[in-house]
């Protein structure tokens, strides 16, 4: 092997450093600009299953609001969104309406404590959430195991009997929105509306 294959893995994991490391300070520049006048602090975390995140602290009137998010949503976005910052800095504004500092919420220190932050609160949120953005629809919920993905949560509309019914996601990726300030019924509630989208699609023809 030649000493330039030698060096190839390395130069690939410096440059996706920089990339990383160029992508968390357009956002912590960004979120400076959408709330001029404030403090913006920022770090890089790495999760164990969904790899890089950024966690960032703003200091706003006199209160401290922390939110974290995957670098996986932050690039996708940076992509496709034509409104990234508005993006960015609404789940701030959100926590900004709500009057009161909120910090991350505390890591769980074993198994148990764990299942019961999944049980006491990111279920119940993702049942609330649910329950608000479809009022009118009857919405199956159920946790299941999934061979790869360990438990999920399945969600579906039960009154659809042909084509694409049900969504499932990861609960360990509900946990981490949790974790990060977010709220996890969010990309339920996205993939739910994707199943609506496609039956209306499948109705028009």
């Amino acid at each position: 092997m030649s000493q330039k294959e030698n060096e190839t893995p390395k130069a690939t994991d410096e440059g996706q450093a920089e990339a990383i490391g160029a992508l968390f300070t357009h956002c912590k520049n960004t979120l400076q600009q959408c709330f001029e006048g404030s403090a913006v602090e920022g770090q890089v975390g790495e999760h164990p299953i969904f790899g890089p995140l950024f966690l960032y602290t703003l200091e706003f009137s006199g209160q401290t609001y922390s939110c974290g998010f995957l670098i996986g949503e932050v690039a996708r976005t940076m992509q496709n969104n034509p409104r990234p910052d508005l993006w960015l800095s609404s789940f701030f504004v959100d926590m900004i309406r709500e009057g009161m500092s909120r910090p991350l919420p505390e890591q769980p220190k074993s198994e148990e404590e764990s299942k019961a932050y999944v049980e006491q609160n990111v279920l119940p949120a993702c049942a609330r959430g649910i329950g608000e953005e479809f009022p009118d629809r009857s919405v199956h919920l159920e946790v299941s195991m999934h061979p790869e993905y360990g438990p999920i949560l399945e969600a579906g509309f039960p009154e659809f009997k042909e084509g694409p019914n049900t969504a499932a996601l990861p609960i360990a990726l509900l946990f981490t929105l949790y974790l990060l300030n977010r709220d996890p019924s969010e990309p339920v509630i996205e993939a739910l509306n994707r199943i609506l989208s496609e039956q209306t699609a499948a109705k028009a023809h």
